[in-house]
């Protein structure tokens, strides 16, 4: 990471605004870009495909925001390796507000230091960290059609089938929990990686894999139609809005808790005006009855956060990962 770089450069930055005879020129003009905000088409950066769970998530958010704000917010899917296209793309954007990321910062931005050897961006300063939405977990699921209705079970079939044994997986948390699994019952599935969750699911239900860890929105109706069966959470409790799954712990595996928090952020150096003004609009989203029926709908539970919430939660995050990367033994790409 590059933290020290771009945070002694903020800090010079910062004491040169405190002088006098420039700091009254600055405020005046962060103002006006203040009370013009947006003066143009926002764009939402999704990391996954159309369609997929977070491509649903982030399009609620959108839409509410473009109510809110009175605006035209379009969404713009920037799939790929792991969320690390989409991120940096937002990283390196124009500090103007009009392109923000709504994304699941725990697997985006906190895990990006270990899954990839060289970043293009800073995790923690290459952004203004906005708000908090809401927390869910990954699910572990397996076809409907393998008699296994267990953690136990599921550890015993692996367990005969040595390495042709395989999971399929889509994002950093699919592969923590995966490995970490793998880890904890000395296993040797095999982790096939996919560029999209729709290969993977089809792939899952035809038998071809073993199971997989993926994002309860995404699956939630295979699951209640019957044509996958869930048998943990990746976060170590039940989630309040998925009570008939049960946590990590309670299924059998130990010292295992990832939660996929999502959260709000624009490029670095966006004015402050602007950050003030998404942080209380989507601090009145996060708490609005059709959000919190919505996050219930699709297995999340409501986290609400304001700036400096979500940058304390990003910086203890990113610590997390530092441990599950070492556990389940990822090497970066």
């Amino acid at each position: 990471m590059q933290n020290g770089r771009n945070l002694n450069r903020r800090d010079i930055l910062s004491g040169a605004l405190g002088v006098a005879t420039i700091a009254p020129s600055f405020a005046s003009g962060a103002r006006a870009q203040g009370a013009a905000y947006p003066d143009g088409i926002i764009k939402a950066i999704c990391p996954f495909p159309p369609g997929s769970g977070a491509d649903v998530k982030i399009r609620f958010y959108s839409n509410k925001l473009a109510e809110k704000l009175n605006a035209t917010v379009i969404v713009e899917n920037r799939p790929g390796a792991l969320g690390y296209i989409a991120t940096e793309y937002v990283a390196r954007s124009k500090p103007d507000g009009l392109t923000i990321y709504i994304a699941p910062g725990s697997s985006m931005l906190a895990s990006a230091p270990y899954f990839f050897k060289t970043l293009k961006f800073d995790p923690i300063n290459d952004f203004e960290h906005i708000a908090l939405l809401s927390f869910s977990a990954f699910v572990m699921c397996v076809s409907s059609a393998k008699p296994i209705y267990s953690v136990a079970e599921l550890t015993e079939y692996l367990r005969k089938k040595g390495p042709s044994a395989s999971y399929g997986s889509v994002a950093p948390t699919s592969i923590a929990f995966g490995e970490t699994y793998k880890l904890r019952f000395g296993l040797e599935a095999e982790n096939v990686k996919y560029k999209e969750q729709g290969q993977l699911i089809i792939d899952l239900i035809n038998g071809s894999l073993d199971f997989t860890c993926i994002d309860i929105i995404t699956v939630a109706g295979l699951i209640k139609d019957g044509q996958l069966r869930p048998l943990a959470m990746s976060s170590a409790e039940r989630l309040k809005s998925v009570p008939d799954i049960p946590g990590a712990a309670e299924a059998g595996i130990p010292g295992l808790d990832i939660k996929n928090w999502w959260s709000v952020h624009v490029p670095a150096k966006t004015p402050k005006p602007i950050c003030d003004r998404l942080e209380a609009v989507f601090g009145e989203i996060a708490v609005e009855p059709d959000t919190l029926k919505f996050l219930t709908d699709n297995g999340s539970d409501p986290m609400v956060g304001d700036a400096k919430a979500t940058r304390e939660l990003l910086i203890k995050d990113t610590e997390s990962w530092r441990e599950y990367a070492r556990i389940a033994r990822i090497e970066p790409i």
